[in-house]
């Protein structure tokens, strides 16, 4: 594994989890309120988008040691069980938000998928 492959991986990864933050609140407040206005982006602080990128280059440090020493296949399911434990806390302290279980499980399936296709972008340029 090369230097450049690293940090190509991790850009990449980053810029994907940059969108996903944008796209989830997006997504969750369509559904929760319809009536709301189409294409309005919510504001995302930016404090959250230094942590996606911490996030996006221990995500790519982990898939590279999956990748290089324990193995290829399987990788989804790896990425699915990430994606669930490290999304089950953030899903569990926002049970005091008002938001309906059609939106709360759109969000909580989006927080997965950001983990898989992250994953599926590993396996893409680190195997």
């Amino acid at each position: 594994m090369t230097l450049g492959r690293l940090i190509l991986a991790c850009v990449l990864v980053a810029a994907w989890f940059v969108l996903a933050t944008y796209a989830i609140p997006l997504l969750v407040g369509v559904i929760s309120r319809p009536s709301a206005q189409p294409g309005a982006w919510v504001v995302v602080e930016r404090s959250l988008l230094r942590w996606c990128l911490i996030e996006a280059g221990l995500l790519t440090l982990f898939g590279s040691l999956w990748f290089d020493s324990l193995g290829s296949g399987g990788w989804w399911l790896l990425f699915l069980i990430v994606g669930a434990l490290a999304t089950l806390p953030r899903w569990r302290l926002r049970r005091s938000m008002p938001l309906p279980g059609i939106a709360r499980a759109v969000g909580a399936g989006a927080d997965l998928a950001r983990y898989v296709v992250a994953g599926a972008i590993l396996a893409g340029i680190l195997r």
